[in-house]
């Protein structure tokens, strides 16, 4: 019986999304039906703003390591076919609801959001903050594009309007 599995080429540290549409195109590049995909948790650090690193897709399904300089955060917004969840590997987060709701997660903790469901969150304190971002398919034909603000009008994640600031990067690493 032959093994699926292959030795994984040797890896630099994965290089974060330059933009939205950097990001959706290289997880639309990751997808590989029917074959394992490998990664690793490696991401630059910021000083100020926060990145998107990539980290494998399939047709459903997409994993992104994301990281928040102290105090980042990002405006509300819902993602209304994507069912995704955050589990938190390093620093805080303040997660918000729509009508003031707030619960602030640490270091192994997460939360899962349906798809739908309005939320902002920051991260807290003074180390960077890493997320593991999980994201699915909700409804047939979905994808991770689709982002929306509490007017119902797409939103860009890289946007002014999503408080996109300039990043400016340390020499520190996760992972």
């Amino acid at each position: 019986m032959s093994s699926v599995l292959t030795k994984a080429k040797a890896s630099k540290a994965p290089d974060f999304a330059r933009s939205s549409d950097d990001l959706h195109q290289t997880l639309d590049s990751q997808v590989n039906e029917g074959k394992p995909s490998f990664f690793r948790l490696k991401a630059q650090l910021p000083k100020q703003g926060r990145t998107n690193v990539p980290l494998a897709a399939s047709k459903k399904m997409w994993i992104v390591l994301k990281t928040y300089a102290a105090d980042g955060e990002n405006e509300l917004h819902a993602h209304p076919s994507e069912d995704h969840a955050f589990v938190i590997l390093q620093g805080k987060g303040s997660f918000h609801g729509p009508n003031g709701e707030e619960k602030t997660i640490g270091k192994n903790e997460g939360v899962l959001l349906p798809h739908g469901t309005f939320y902002w969150f920051k991260a807290v304190g003074e180390e960077p903050m890493v997320l593991l971002r999980i994201g699915c398919s909700a409804l047939d034909g979905a994808t991770h594009r689709g982002r929306i603000g509490i007017d119902g009008k797409p939103m860009a994640g890289d946007s002014a309007e999503n408080k996109t600031v300039k990043r400016v990067m340390t020499d520190e690493w996760f992972g």
